[in-house]
């Protein structure tokens, strides 16, 4: 089959320069061990998956003998990792062995479909010896085999006007999905995703949290689907779903730990302002299908006839193209800036060294004076630290709205 390139791939590579442990998290089904296997390391390398029962079962009966007669010149693949913890105790003795002989080379490459920080025992055995990157679902530019990091480009590009082809929102967002169905037309997505959360709560979820009731996670998943890109009160939430606080909390967590959601942090900086922050983070869909799939709604109508809905699909989507374009890059936080008095900004991009975009979401083919009074704000706040303000819109121009601000097409994130 085909490979897509990944925005990860260079990332990868150039991290295995110079640790000695990669783990490659993400998502069930969005490409971990075909990436792996295309990754370009010195020398050789030896993959090797728990899908096989016969390794899994020598993983578990003898995991000492198992790390020991890896090959030690070359890069090991492991893949779903998760399924054999015995082994992490005796990764790390081999690369503290590795260490010890001078040898900075990463020689284990592992994937897994859950964050090894909600397994404390195994994130525990690697601190300090593991770098940690996560694939999410194909971007706007990945499906379409482009090799574009949009947040790399807004901030080193010198933006000047430019007229774009109209993009066309629903086909963009439909393939900006799990690699199987974005390439294979033909697939019944309906069924794809049940199948995806029937394998992903079965399997996933019950190896990371005690799980009693399984089909609790449905009716959770359902209710968070109304409030992606909100505020979550979750004592409404557990309430609604007939959760008590602690288990809300554990059912939650198994959802964010195998990547079915994620939250984005508020801002709060010292600023000149005399301004109030929330502290309350919102809630987002790692794939936006998944998320039109909950809500019971097919896409193409809800963008024909339900605008509201259509523009929380929109700014869920844009939040996962902002994820993946981070994670390809590796030196960029997230956050969203909100004030008690409700002027915000809907995403917010900064670098380590304080250099910040502010970026708002409008499902809109023409801009107004009052959808850049936050980025303004903004913009008061940070002062020479704020780079561009930039409105992400469905219409055509790249276009100055204000002084470093402007009207950004939805094809710039992919062309």
């Amino acid at each position: 089959m085909q490979y897509y390139h990944r925005l990860l791939n260079t990332l990868i590579e150039e991290t295995a320069k110079t640790r000695p442990l990669i783990y490659l998290n993400g998502p069930r089904q969005t490409g971990k061990s075909t990436l792996a296997q295309n990754l370009k390391f010195a020398g050789t390398t030896n993959y090797i998956t728990f899908d096989s029962p016969v390794t899994l079962e020598a993983a578990h009966t003898d995991p000492e003998n198992f790390i020991k007669n890896l090959p030690a010149d070359a890069m090991n693949i492991i893949d779903e990792v998760q399924m054999a913890p015995g082994i992490f105790p005796y990764l790390k003795m081999a690369v503290d062995e590795n260490r010890a002989k001078g040898e900075g080379k990463c020689r284990y490459l592992l994937t897994g479909s859950a964050n090894l920080m909600a397994l404390p025992v195994l994130a525990e055995a690697l601190v300090g010896r593991m770098s940690a990157l996560t694939l999410l679902p194909f971007s706007a530019a990945e499906s379409m085999e482009r090799n574009v990091n949009f947040i790399d480009r807004l901030f080193h590009e010198k933006l000047e006007y430019k007229k774009f082809a109209r993009g066309d929102l629903v086909p963009v967002i439909k393939n900006a999905t799990f690699p199987e169905p974005a390439i294979h037309k033909d697939i019944h997505r309906t069924q794809w995703f049940d199948d995806y959360l029937t394998t992903l709560i079965q399997r996933d979820i019950r190896a990371i949290a005690d799980i009693k009731r399984p089909e609790k996670i449905i009716t959770l998943l359902s209710l968070l689907a109304l409030r992606a890109g909100s505020l979550l009160n979750n004592s409404s939430v557990s309430a609604e779903a007939g959760l008590d606080t602690k288990t809300y909390d554990r059912y939650k967590a198994a959802c964010s730990n195998t990547y079915i959601i994620f939250e984005i942090q508020p801002w709060s900086k010292p600023v000149r302002l005399n301004k109030r922050f929330t502290k309350s983070p919102k809630l987002y869909f790692t794939d936006t299908n998944l998320l039109a799939y909950l809500l019971r709604r097919d896409m193409d109508e809800v963008y024909k006839s339900d605008p509201v809905t259509m523009g929380h699909l929109f700014e869920n989507f844009i939040a996962c193209e902002l994820m993946k374009n981070i994670t390809g890059a590796h030196e960029y936080d997230l956050s969203v800036f909100r004030t008690q008095d409700n002027k915000e900004v809907d995403f917010v991009v900064e670098k380590r060294n304080g250099d910040t975009l502010g970026i708002e979401v409008k499902l809109s083919g023409s801009i107004s004076g009052g959808d850049i009074s936050s980025l303004r704000l903004l913009q008061d706040s940070l002062g020479d630290k704020f780079k561009k303000g930039v409105v992400l819109y469905t219409g055509s121009e790249l276009v100055s709205l204000a002084r470093d601000i402007w009207a950004v097409p939805l094809p710039f994130l992919y062309t």
